[in-house]
């Protein structure tokens, strides 16, 4: 059952979806490895939570979002299960598509699953990109930016490279960045990016 900080403050049918959504991973993980099987005990705390703690950050008004190497759907499918905001899920492993797509069903999550990769992807802009634990920032900034609308954010949870991948982004990359602590790892930062473009391009 959900229980954590966050999860608390959610509506009771939010909170049932994303217990619905835990159990289907735990379901699926000896299959699939989804998430760490370490983490299975506590996939509240290290998962679903970790995911939650983006909600303040994720601008108003949204008509949609992007959630690139989405896995198991952590933060992209949570999100979308919180508040109710359209997002767009890529993942280019066939298997985890199919585990991102059953889940979506069972929970009746506001999502679209495109299983190809995230260079191939044809879809409009959107003003929020999200990824959890896919790649190095500077990497991450080249995949967001051709699918990041004017004006739009990117929002990374980063673990304790989070300065280092910083300071070597902004060799290529111009961007205002928040850099926020995360609430469930002392180590990890959120970082929040606006005003997005190679340097030497006017936004």
């Amino acid at each position: 059952m959900v229980t954590t900080a966050l999860a608390t403050t959610l509506p009771s049918a939010v909170r049932q979806r994303l217990d619905l959504y835990a159990a289907l991973i735990v379901k699926w993980n000896p299959t699939i490895q989804l998430i760490s099987a370490k983490d299975i005990g506590g996939i509240h705390a290290r998962h679903i939570e970790d995911s939650l703690q983006l909600l303040p950050l994720i601008p108003i008004g949204l008509d949609g979002a992007i959630d690139l190497g989405s896995g198991g759907g952590l933060p992209g499918m949570v999100l979308a299960l919180a508040t109710g905001i359209h997002f767009d899920l890529v993942e280019s492993d066939q298997r985890k598509a199919a585990f991102l797509r059953e889940a979506a069903v069972a929970t009746n999550a506001p999502v679209t699953v495109h299983a190809e990769r995230i260079e191939a992807l044809t879809i409009p802009p959107r003003a929020l990109i999200t990824a959890r634990a896919l790649a190095p920032l500077p990497k991450l900034l080249a995949l967001a930016y051709p699918l990041l609308a004017p004006g739009g954010t990117c929002l990374f949870p980063k673990g304790e490279r989070a300065e280092v991948e910083l300071q070597e982004a902004e060799t290529n990359w111009s961007m205002r960045i928040d850099s926020i602590p995360s609430r469930t790892s002392a180590q990890a930062r959120l970082l929040l990016i606006h005003d997005l473009h190679p340097k030497g391009q006017r936004p």
